[in-house]
């Protein structure tokens, strides 16, 4: 008889290791003593400001669970948001507003909220970490760019979390003031309940008018806006 061959258990889910301060370490090797992280996020929204937050550790371990905010539920997100606050030694948040995206484009309004965010820390810190490869901010201010920072740098996995949470409580106010576009759960992205009201209301006075989803809304091609160049959305899209 042919032996039978064994059914294959579940697979494994793989570990993400938990965020560490070897970049910062290194950055404070080379004279660095105060290191912010800094992420964004609504880059890629239709609505709402892009949000930025620059976060300096304290040295200590960070909360339990702590990782990029993607990786984490919308009730784990405000969880650990609420375990960040007192643990970061300092931390700011920073927006440019849809008006600005709009007038600036993208990458100008991203340095704009990043600028935001960190003068609005209490010292000025004497190194950046950015996640991606894309240094938005530039001179004079000294930037480490680092891709997959939120996963594995302590700092900037505590600024995603914290723009991530503050984004979403603001885009969940808005809905009270514009329903209907599903701002609460969606937070501006395109979704099915979003798309259906632009078709129907039209566009909010906290849309990106310039972006190319206006295109499909003939009957609101009149609040169109010139897109802002080359460096603005169209080359971030």
């Amino acid at each position: 008889m042919a032996a039978s061959t064994p059914t294959p258990g579940p697979k494994r889910r793989e570990a993400v290791p938990a965020p560490d301060y070897r970049l910062e370490h290194e950055l404070a090797g080379g004279g660095a003593r105060t290191v912010a992280g800094v992420d964004e996020v609504g880059r890629g929204a239709w609505a709402g400001p892009v949000v930025v937050c620059a976060a300096v550790a304290d040295g200590s371990a960070p909360p339990e669970g702590l990782t990029d905010s993607k990786k984490l539920t919308p009730k784990r997100r405000t969880a650990m948001a609420e375990a960040l606050e007192p643990w970061v030694a300092d931390h700011a948040v920073g927006r440019a507003e849809a008006e600005e995206i709009d007038e600036l484009g993208m990458t100008a309004a991203l340095r704009l909220a990043a600028l935001r965010a960190l003068e609005g820390l209490r010292e000025r810190p004497d190194a950046v970490i950015l996640d991606g490869r894309h240094d938005y901010l530039g001179p004079p201010w000294p930037v480490r760019t680092q891709v997959g920072a939120d996963l594995a740098c302590v700092s900037v996995a505590a600024a995603s979390v914290l723009a991530k949470v503050h984004r979403d409580a603001w885009m969940a106010r808005l809905e009270e003031e514009c329903p209907g576009y599903g701002f609460a759960t969606a937070a501006g992205y395109p979704s099915p309940v979003h798309r259906a009201a632009l078709s129907r209301q039209g566009p909010t006075p906290y849309h990106r008018v310039s972006w190319s989803f206006m295109d499909d809304l003939p009957d609101w091609s009149h609040l169109r806006k010139p897109k802002p160049g080359p460096a603005g959305q169209t080359a971030l899209l």
